[in-house]
Order: C-alpha cells, then sequence, then structure tokens
C-alpha cells in the first residue's frame, strides 16, 4: 500500500481544491484575539489593524472571524458528503483597552460553521492542566475581582450532511480493517481529554517560533482514527509544523496540508526524518497496551490478523500498516507499508 502526502504553500482562504475530494478535516486555526496572530490577521484585512489600533474589542473579533470563515466555507466546498471537520481552538482572554474578558472563539465558529450548512456534532474538551504559578487570573485571593484559570481549548466536530455509507464489499473490509480497541473507544470518544501535551519544536526562525503553536500527535492520531479509513484523504488548512501530516502517514490515510508560510517547508522536512521508526514504534505500544489489557478480563473473541484477544466482533478485523518507505519529493511526501 501507497499513500501521498501534499504539500500546497498558498492562503487557506483561496484554497485550491476540488469539490468534494476530501474525507476528513483536522485542523487548528490562528485564534482570534490572542495576540501572537494580530499581525497574522491584519496582513489579511488591513482594517484588523484599524480596529486593533481602536480598541474595538468587538469589531476586531468580528472581522478576525470574518477571515477564518472564508476557510470553513472552503472546507465545507472540499469534504465529501459525511465527510468530517475537527477544528481545535480555543478561547482568548484578553484587556482590549481598559476592559478585561473572554472572546468565545468555539461558539463564533459553531455559529458561522452553522450557517454554512455544517452539521454540529458532540465535541470534546481539550484539558491542558497548566502548574505554572502564575496561571490564576485577577485580583488572587480576594473576592469578586478573580477569574477561573483558562486550562481548556475545544475540539469542534462537524459533520456534512447524513453519516457516511460504506456501500461495497471491499469499503466495508476496509472499515473493519481500521477499526480500534474497544479500550481505546473508551478513551477516544470521551468528551474530555486530559494528559495531552502541545507539541515544542525547536524553530531556529524567530518568525516560526512565534506562529507555531502544534497541538499535540497524539491529539491528531486519535481524530484521524476515529473519523476516517486507512486510504483516505486528510486535510489540514494550516499545516504549521506537520503535525496532521505525520498522523496521517502513521495511520495509512493520504494528506493534504495548506500553509501559507513557505518557511515551514523545511520544518516538515525535517521532522520526516527518521519517522519511520516513530510511526512503526506507536503502532506496537498500541498493540502492546492491548495485550496488557486483554489480560485483565475475559473476552469473548480473537482478531484474525494478529491472534491476540478482543473484546467485540468488531475488532476481529484489525489490520495494522507498517511503514516501508518514507520518501520526500518536491511538494509532496510518498509512504509505503507492508
Amino acid at each position: 500500500m501507497r499513500t501521498i502526502h501534499k504539500l500546497v504553500f498558498e492562503d487557506a482562504r483561496q484554497m485550491s481544491l476540488n469539490p468534494k475530494s476530501v474525507n476528513l478535516v483536522v485542523t487548528s486555526p490562528p485564534y482570534p484575539l490572542i495576540q501572537m496572530w494580530d499581525k497574522l490577521f491584519s496582513e489579511q484585512n488591513s482594517c484588523i489593524q484599524y480596529a486593533l489600533e481602536k480598541e474595538d474589542e468587538n469589531a476586531t473579533f468580528e472581522l478576525m472571524h470574518c477571515e477564518l470563515d472564508k476557510v470553513w466555507s472552503a472546507l465545507y466546498t472540499a469534504l465529501k458528503e459525511g465527510g468530517i471537520a475537527c477544528i481545535n481552538i480555543g478561547d482568548a482572554t484578553r484587556s482590549l483597552g481598559k476592559v478585561f474578558r473572554l472572546y468565545p472563539n468555539h461558539a463564533r465558529v459553531l455559529s458561522a460553521c452553522t450557517k454554512i450548512g455544517f452539521h454540529v456534532l458532540p465535541g470534546i474538551l481539550w484539558q491542558k492542566q497548566s502548574n505554572k504559578p502564575n496561571k490564576f487570573m485577577g485580583s488572587g485571593m480576594l473576592p469578586v475581582g478573580a477569574y477561573p484559570t483558562l486550562e481548556h481549548e475545544h475540539i469542534l466536530v462537524l459533520r456534512k450532511g447524513g453519516p457516511r455509507t460504506f456501500k461495497t464489499a471491499l469499503e466495508k473490509m476496509n472499515r473493519q480493517k481500521s477499526a480500534f480497541f474497544w479500550e481505546e473507544r473508551n478513551i477516544w470518544f470521551s468528551d474530555v481529554w486530559t494528559g495531552l501535551k502541545g507539541d515544542r519544536q525547536d524553530l531556529n526562525h524567530l518568525g516560526l517560533r512565534l506562529r507555531s503553536a502544534a497541538f499535540p500527535f497524539e491529539l491528531a492520531y486519535r481524530l484521524i482514527n476515529m473519523f476516517s479509513v486507512q486510504g483516505d484523504i486528510v486535510l489540514d488548512p494550516y499545516l504549521g509544523t506537520g503535525t496532521t501530516m505525520l498522523a496521517a502517514m502513521a495511520t495509512g490515510r493520504n494528506s493534504i496540508g495548506i500553509e501559507i508560510d513557505p518557511l515551514f517547508k523545511e520544518v516538515i522536512r525535517q521532522r520526516t526524518e527518521g519517522f519511520v521508526n516513530f510511526a512503526n514504534d506507536y503502532t506496537q505500544q498500541r498493540i502492546a497496551q492491548h495485550i496488557l489489557f486483554a489480560k485483565t478480563r475475559a473476552m469473548g473473541y480473537q482478531n484474525e490478523n494478529y491472534h491476540f484477544p478482543v473484546m467485540t466482533k468488531q475488532e476481529r478485523k484489525i489490520q495494522f500498516l507498517i511503514l516501508q518507505k518514507l520518501t520526500a519529493q518536491d511538494d509532496h511526501f510518498v509512504v509505503d507499508y507492508s
């Protein structure tokens, strides 16, 4: 088996993708009203810079989201019927002018995507606990002026149209091969995820470091396994350091990564070095963890490919893909599997 992973350096608001060509979107956009993204948004619309200078909080919030709305519309067009979009976004807290307040980015994205036509499915709270002593906001131990610490982000789950169907015998078999373990289902489909830490990349270029806020590999890895099957096409319109693309490689999916800044190209290439071993170790850890779990309880079925016990009939045909070779081309990567 072989997968293709395309790098496209362009503005996500003008994505040049064929309609109904993508099965899944996994992405994390720049968050409006987070200061590190002010410059990027201002470059996209000069009115945003003007609103920031005037400290017009409501206008700034809405203008920034209007730029994101263009991407959500493009995603809707690119997704196939039954396709899923997973959008990781955090709310913002900020004093713009003299007033401190929360800016509910996740609610604004949900509102826009609903108007476009997406169906909103139950989402996930990614709890990012911090032990920093200055994480608490406001008046310390004095009442009224203290605020709850903001330690979570939202993973919005949206679907285009109704549930995806698998009609042919080949499609149904591929879906069964792409299944996950029963105990993984119990963790992955919980609406609160804990223990996942954001990726920290060693970026030599200052501008890239300021623009990079990569989510964890495990976050993308879970979402791709949960909402796609082997051989699908996964899109990330804000590719950044390439985490979604790497997770797609590890799970036997094709991918398209769109990134506005071509300086990330070398970073992504560097991350693919040694990735074959990393991905295969990740798969072996999943299998090892399952075997340990299977020793703790009685299981009534057996996996046909590996002959270890499994909990349900749906796990009998699970088949993991082992990466053999990852080849870098000028504008894409090729991954071969056994």
